[in-house]
């Protein structure tokens, strides 16, 4: 029978409380069994207060039994409306339930359950009432919950316009300048979709006027003086650029496909390690922005991001250049291609990574080096190549950074050699310089140098003779969220490693807006 009467009144559910010690509760027992019977009535009461025999009641269960009961102004010492009491009351009963569930009933005394009882009949009606409203509410949860994802694309959009001049060895020869200032501009518009709320489709459109700064590129050639938003040699193009999907597997890896004419490891992998990276509004060079290592394919293929726990994370990707031509020696395995994998360290003081690359190109092209080692004469190419990339933030308006590379290249055509390439950089970041939002840049470092050969190769050196820097800094103004100015320099000495050529300097104003 006493088992009955527990389970009777032992139902609901709601929130949280206190304690109290076992002694004080023993000697209030005695106490509340004689009172309950000279209980007058509190239904017809607008309020509950504290002096009311019910109030005091729930309190002394929300001591006993460790029901978080929340007052409104958190002093618990107000009168309360009857639905907030009955939302206490709810919690209280659900606290008991959980006691006598969790096979511990004999913590609930009798005469607590008889209390309980009594503060049920007295607010029965507000507790159906409340009752009504979390089931009300809990449909509409679980309704938004299965529909509060829909399928949308959104719209961004950049555009770029950069007044450039040089002045110094800035001709054919390396003597001279006859460079004239140029007006160049790119615009991106990128679609983005999400089909499951955690896959993320983007499709990027581009038109850009922004050519390789000829003749300067005869003296420097390759990256040594291209522009940082630069696309391509002679990259006068409108029209699709890139498509990327990424999409999660698991709760650990994220695999990321790509496809389009200008797409490349800089867009599949989650680290590239430096805080000057983004063309529109970090560094104004190429070469600033990146490791040549990221630049050895484009195009299509895979990558995956997996996150291996304490700060650690494994990148892989692999790229192909000639993905869509089927004819022989090219497609998505027989042609050009690169296939990275990279391991990541980024705890909160910074972020520091080891990549190796495997690649093969037939046109003797190892992308993204700079210099004269960016062509061993048109010889088909392979190569294994090394990484160490890093950056630590100093302080919250202080980063220093830098990357090292290694290009281990063999010919593969008439002439077989081997070929070492050795290219560095340090980097100085200084976010929110002078106002939030501002950054501050300064890169020194070498472009790709080719330090020797196995064998000499008809129409190259076998080696580069002088060591040629690249000194860049910037400042980046914020105006407002959405444009900002830039202004910088980059200083080319001995140009393609040659001290014959006079030193170059390449000025920029570049001004970004986004939206």
């Amino acid at each position: 029978m006493r088992r009955n009467l527990w389970k009777s009144c032992l139902i609901a559910s709601l929130l949280l409380s206190i304690g109290m010690t076992a002694a004080v509760a023993e000697s209030l027992a005695s106490e509340e069994i004689s009172e309950l019977d000279q209980i007058t009535s509190v239904s017809q009461l607008a309020d509950v207060k504290p002096t009311d025999w019910a109030f005091q009641a729930l309190q002394s269960l929300a001591e006993r039994y460790g029901c978080m009961i929340g007052y409104p102004n958190r002093t618990g010492n107000r009168a309360l409306t009857r639905s907030e009491f009955a939302a206490g009351l709810n919690a209280c009963m659900d606290r008991i339930n959980q006691l006598t569930t969790a096979a511990i009933a004999d913590l609930v005394r009798r005469e607590d359950l008889l209390t309980l009882q009594k503060l049920q009949e007295e607010f029965a009606a507000e507790l159906a009432t409340l009752r009504d409203r979390v089931d009300g509410l809990e449909v509409r949860t679980a309704t938004l919950e299965s529909q509060q994802f829909s399928v949308t694309t959104k719209l961004y959009g950049q555009a770029i316009v950069q007044v450039t001049d040089a002045f110094g060895g800035a001709s054919g020869n390396g003597q001279e300048d006859n460079y004239n200032t140029t007006l160049s501009d790119r615009a991106r518009l990128n679609l983005i979709t999400s089909f499951t709320g955690r896959d993320l489709l983007s499709i990027r459109i581009q038109g850009t006027n922004a050519i390789e700064p000829r003749p300067i590129t005869d003296t420097a050639p390759s990256n040594e003086a291209r522009l940082g938003f630069q696309s391509g040699p002679d990259a006068t193009n409108a029209g699709f650029l890139r498509i990327l999907y990424n999409f999660p597997v698991g709760d650990r890896v994220k695999l990321v496909v790509s496809a389009g004419p200008i797409s490349g490891f800089i867009d599949v992998l989650d680290n590239l390690v430096n805080p000057l990276l983004n063309d529109a509004t970090g560094s104004i060079s190429r070469f600033g922005r990146y490791s040549p290592i990221y630049r050895l394919s484009f195009d299509t293929g895979v990558a995956a991001n997996i996150n291996l726990g304490n700060n650690f994370k494994l990148e892989m990707g692999y790229l192909a250049s000639e993905a869509n031509i089927p004819s022989a020696g090219n497609g998505l395995f027989n042609g050009d291609y690169a296939a990275l994998a990279q391991l990541v360290y980024a705890p909160n003081f910074g972020t520091f990574a080891f990549t190796y690359v495997n690649a093969y190109n037939d046109n003797g092209l190892i992308h993204g080096t700079g210099g004269i080692a960016s062509n061993l004469g048109g010889r088909a190419v392979s190569s294994n190549s090394f990484g160490i990339e890093a950056n630590f933030k100093v302080s919250p308006k202080f980063q220093v950074g830098g990357f090292a590379a290694y290009f281990d290249a063999e010919t593969k055509t008439d002439v077989k050699a081997d070929a070492d390439i050795w290219t560095w950089a340090i980097t100085l970041a200084f976010p929110d310089l002078l106002k939030k939002g501002n950054l501050g840049g300064i890169v020194v470092g070498m472009q790709p140098k080719l330090t020797g050969t196995s064998t000499l190769i008809p129409g190259l050196p076998r080696r580069d003779l002088n060591t040629g820097l690249h000194i860049e800094a910037f400042y980046r103004h914020a105006i407002n969220d959405n444009l900002s100015i830039t202004p910088g320099i980059v200083w080319l000495t001995a140009p393609n490693h040659n001290d014959g050529n006079k030193d170059i300097f390449l000025t920029v104003l570049r001004t970004s807006f986004s939206f």
